[in-house]
């Protein structure tokens, strides 16, 4: 019998990550989820695939000691996926004169430094044909930056910087890497103005993490498998 392959999705309560939890678990992969805290969303997925979906409570992305003890915990246990999902937006409208100086420090721990010190401890965990996945958005490209959520959009592009100088330190390692923009999406952090539904999204995002399984090299793509300029 054939193995399963396993993912590690880190942030998966809610939004997002839970329905990549989901679409994973549908999918016959063995699932490792991270949460702050039990949600009554993954305990219904849990009954649904008590085999299968492993979750891991108290992980907080921002702290990383609390990373570092789910390191621990997974030691020696090889992933195929490595999805780091976990973000926040906050102050949408709002100018870099106008935004409270601890929404924006928030962000830009929650959303580019801490996903990079989980790839940083994770990285070995992964295998060397596997992927490793930042979810991040078409808004973090500064080639198109249109001043749309502009301070969201800049700690996104710190995102997409902090992977791409990983990978030039890991110019030859044999795994992918991804940069994947999942669209608008409404959740509660997209806000119900967005355009489409997680059902929408999610499937296509989990096809371009599958096709991009023994392509070595870093890439930003939207969820069609569609390059984005940096």
């Amino acid at each position: 019998m054939e193995n399963k392959q396993t993912v590690l999705i880190v942030g998966a309560s809610r939004g997002l990550g839970l329905a990549l939890v989901e679409e994973y678990c549908k999918r016959g992969f063995d699932v490792i989820a991270t949460v702050r805290q039990q949600t009554a969303a993954l305990q219904g997925l849990q009954k649904q695939y008590p085999d299968s979906l492993e979750v891991h409570e108290q992980v907080d992305i921002v702290n990383l000691d609390s990373v570092r003890i789910l390191h621990d915990r997974l030691k020696g246990r090889k992933l195929d996926v490595l999805f780091v999902n976990a973000g926040i937006s906050r102050a949408n409208e709002l100018t870099p004169l106008q935004v409270e100086e601890q929404d924006y420090i928030d962000m830009m721990l929650t959303n580019a430094l801490s996903p990079m010190r989980v790839v940083e401890l994770f990285h070995e965990n992964v295998l060397t044909n596997g992927v490793i996945a930042l979810m991040s958005s078409e808004l973090g490209s500064i080639t198109n930056a249109s001043a749309f959520w502009e301070l969201y959009s800049s700690s996104k592009a710190a995102l997409n910087m902090l992977a791409k100088s990983f990978a030039a330190r890991h110019s030859n390692d044999s795994r992918a890497m991804l940069l994947i923009a999942p669209g608008w999406v409404r959740t509660d952090m997209g806000t119900q103005d967005a355009i489409l539904d997680v059902s929408e999204s999610i499937p296509l995002v989990v096809d371009v993490v599958t096709q991009h399984a023994g392509r070595p090299g870093l890439r930003y793509v939207d969820r069609f498998g569609k390059t984005i300029a940096w």
